[in-house]
């Protein structure tokens, strides 16, 4: 009888156990899978309304890490194929000494890029919040979306899932420090964001008046 009991214990406590792993496992592959679907060649990106670049670190000398350095590369060659005009640079500016948007705004000018043609998102401090503000702040409806793959997946998947007709671009031009890191962290991340998107649902940290991507970017500009 105690022999019974012990194994029913064990048998309980291991389904305690397995039982978050297994969710983890499920939200992974959902979003991969329905993401992987749209995520395309520069060659084969439609042409849309924005080209998303979420941000990466920067540097207090102006100048911006080589992941951030391969996603702005990349929308530059999608501008230059012809598959939009219009920039939207989303990342993180809570603090006034780090600025991600003013810096990928001064990168793609130097490029030759209408600062009106440049829409700065100050507020974009997770991809969640990154793709809310897309749709509900500069009103876009389909996003050409460029970061690297191990990214990338999620951040389509949201998009896709706040009713956007997004599209991935993978910025992957070199081997990046760290990767498997990123990657395992990524695992959870999507996790989350799974979570908040069917269950939680939270608004942004800030939202505010719309800016229209069909107007004019220098209306973002905090300097």
């Amino acid at each position: 009888m105690k022999l019974k009991k012990s194994w029913k214990t064990w048998m309980t406590v291991g389904l305690i156990c397995i039982a978050p792993l297994l969710g983890l496992y499920g939200m992974n592959e959902a979003v991969k899978t329905e993401a992987s679907r749209y995520i395309v060649s520069p060659e084969n990106a439609p042409q849309a309304d924005a080209i998303l670049v979420l941000g990466a670190r920067v540097y207090s000398n102006g100048s911006v890490s080589s992941i951030l350095n391969d996603r702005l590369e990349t929308a530059l060659e999608l501008a230059q194929a012809g598959k939009s005009d219009r920039f939207i640079v989303s990342g993180d500016h809570g603090q006034v000494e780090y600025d991600e948007v003013n810096t990928m705004r001064s990168f793609l000018e130097a490029r030759q890029i209408p600062r009106e043609h440049i829409f700065m998102d100050h507020a974009g401090f997770s991809t969640y919040e990154s793709m809310y503000r897309a749709r509900d702040i500069f009103q876009v409806k389909k996003v050409l979306i460029v970061t690297q793959q191990y990214h990338l997946m999620r951040a389509v998947y949201t998009a896709r899932q706040m009713g956007l007709e997004a599209y991935g671009i993978a910025s992957d031009k070199q081997s990046y420090p760290g990767m498997p890191r990123y990657e395992l962290r990524e695992v959870l991340a999507r996790s989350k964001d799974f979570v908040w998107l069917h269950l939680l649902k939270p608004k942004p940290t800030y939202l505010g008046d719309p800016i229209p991507i069909t107007g004019d970017g220098r209306l973002t500009a905090d300097r």
